[in-house]
């Protein structure tokens, strides 16, 4: 694919950052940006940069089609990582003449480069991107499991046309589905409403409310561990850290508790690409909201860097294995710990009742999950699981 047909690329003079600086430590100095006159090879790079400024179905939000440069503006004024890490900025989409027009090339775009296992980054633009995305795996055949920071669920019905706050039905309702598992990390409840909340527990998505997850942060880590894409709607996040957004609330994540989910994103061996969405410029004060999402773009490509790729288990001596009896499971809960990071998986039966097999899925989880086994419960992270694949 001939990338170049399909982006406008970047002036970082234009943006108010000085190229002739070549060595500063700056990531200015580092990035390689894609220009007309040397093209370059995706394959060259681990970690790719995109624009997307599209807006047309972002609800009540068309500004936000303004965001990717003025997060440009404030990324490329940071400093670079400790390790060396091969980032090439591609420019901003020529978004289509319909909205359908720019998720289609997009969508073909992101599958080219997760095909080149290259990690996109995705600046949008609407929250409705995230369909674009995931119709990437679609076109792949990948099954996929999406992680959404957001503090709504987007769910939307199935007579509704698509567009920010409603695309998720769509994916629910595409034939062929590649939609293994939705998760939902920061919702808030009265913001969704009792028949929204009662249908994603039907559909076995997990639905975490951002005070639980607030309570200890660090039981995002295995959700987003197990997720393909992760989109992040800035409204997840709370107005007095992220202005820059018209659908934010007083309530939500904090600056350095989104940080670290996007750390514990970059962290996932599994995840392959990761989004960006419904940042407004024209609402944000003293570039708030434009300097936390580079903060956000910085942490993901930190935890990038450390991956640890122990997801494999092609080495069991490695892992340590528990297997616990618990009241009303079919078979003892069994779990298992790497010795080198302390993450921990357990196993949930996949059965297929017409070829009377049995596969094992090795689902991300903590320590508490672990521990609630110890004290004969189930965790409830497990049963949603069971209840998805043996449906």
């Amino acid at each position: 694919m001939d990338l170049s047909l399909y982006f406008a690329p970047v002036d970082l003079n234009a943006l108010g950052i000085d190229e002739s600086k070549s060595d500063n430590g700056l990531l200015a100095s580092s990035i390689l940006m894609y220009n007309l006159e040397a093209p370059l090879n995706i394959a060259d790079a681990q970690i790719a940069i995109l624009g997307v400024p599209e807006s047309r179905y972002s609800y009540e939000n068309p500004s936000c089609a303004m965001a990717p440069d003025e997060i440009r503006r404030q990324l490329y004024r940071l400093y670079k990582w400790h390790k060396n890490v091969r980032i090439i900025d591609l420019g901003n989409l020529k978004v289509g003449k319909t909205v359908e027009d720019t998720y289609e090339v997009l969508s073909d775009i992101l599958a080219f480069i997760i095909e080149n296992k290259v990690i996109p980054i995705v600046l949008g633009g609407g929250n409705d991107l995230a369909f674009a995305n995931y119709r990437a795996y679609e076109k792949m055949e990948q099954v996929v499991n999406l992680v959404a920071v957001d503090s709504r669920f987007d769910l939307g019905d199935e007579h509704q046309p698509i567009r920010s706050d409603a695309y998720l039905n769509k994916m629910v309702l595409q034939q062929p589905n590649f939609l293994l598992n939705y998760a939902n990390v920061g919702f808030q409840t009265y913001m969704n409403s009792p028949a929204t909340i009662k249908l994603m527990e039907d559909l076995f998505f997990e639905t975490y409310r951002v005070g639980s997850m607030r309570k200890d942060i660090e039981e995002v880590e295995p959700i987003v561990r197990n997720a393909d894409m992760v989109s992040l709607d800035i409204s997840a996040v709370r107005r007095p850290d992220a202005p820059g957004c018209p659908h934010s609330s007083s309530n939500g994540f904090y600056g350095e508790e989104i940080c670290q989910i996007a750390k514990y994103a970059g962290l996932s061996d599994k995840l392959s690409s990761f989004g960006i969405y419904e940042y407004d410029p024209t609402l944000d004060y003293c570039n708030q909201t434009s300097q936390l999402i580079a903060h956000i773009v910085w942490y993901f490509v930190e935890g990038y860097l450390n991956r640890p790729n122990d997801n494999q288990f092609n080495h069991k001596q490695d892992y340590r294995q528990y297997s616990i009896a618990v009241s009303g499971a079919l078979s003892e809960l069994v779990f298992f710990c790497s010795k080198n990071t302390g993450r921990w998986w357990m196993l949930v039966p996949m059965i297929n009742k017409e070829k009377d097999t049995t596969q094992n899925y090795y689902l991300p989880c903590s320590k508490r999950d672990y521990l609630l086994a110890c004290d004969d419960q189930i965790p409830d992270r497990w049963w949603k699981a069971y209840n998805k694949f043996n449906h």
